[in-house]
């Protein structure tokens, strides 16, 4: 059973961790990690009819961002890596310098030093060179990068179609089969 870490940040978007969430709690073969700050769980309010209680039941198991001694913020916790969705710009520049302030950063630190797969989609528009130096450092270090552009080769006619196609990008990040949207098949 592949473990996976998810973060949830304060930034715009908390529906594409929603719908990650749901889809991962349909595959019997992945058990996630959710780890969600504040504001993200201030943003799930102004964005989104869930609850927090919904959302904490999508996930395998929940850790307090400020649970520093969770299980996710050791190394000797085996699991396949850690999304972090969406990712603030704040949370990008912590974990880019090793700030790990809280479990989400800390959770991210570790990834990177025992060298697993690191997911970030990053929600934020303009991006300063300060935002785009800190997401070059994170890909340098081997971070994958992901951020929330949709697609229309697959003529989405609803959020729901744009948000599936950008579940669909992490899932397959992590080698995760599914077949949340159309995939493109050349013309």
């Amino acid at each position: 059973m592949k473990k996976l870490i998810i973060g949830v940040t304060g930034a715009s978007g908390t529906i594409y961790a929603i719908d990650l969430l749901q889809k991962l709690q349909a595959n019997p073969d992945v058990e996630t990690h959710l780890v969600m700050s504040p504001w993200a769980t201030k943003n799930l309010s102004l964005e989104t009819d869930y609850t927090l209680d919904q959302i904490k039941d999508m996930a395998d198991v929940v850790y307090s961002d400020r649970d520093q001694g969770a299980r996710i913020a050791s190394g000797s916790f085996l699991n396949a890596g850690m999304v972090i969705v969406p990712a603030s710009m704040k949370t990008v520049a912590s974990v880019a310098y090793g700030f790990g302030e809280n479990l989400i950063a800390r959770a991210a630190d570790v990834t990177i030093k025992e060298q697993r797969k690191l997911v970030i989609v990053p929600r934020e528009t303009p991006l300063s060179v300060i935002h785009l130096e800190n997401l070059t450092k994170l890909a340098q270090l081997g971070a994958q990068i992901i951020p929330p552009i949709p697609a229309f080769y697959n003529h989405p006619q609803t959020i729901q179609d744009l948000v599936n196609h950008q579940t669909m990008k992490v899932l397959d990040a992590f080698g995760i089969q599914n077949e949340t949207d159309k995939r493109w098949e050349g013309n």
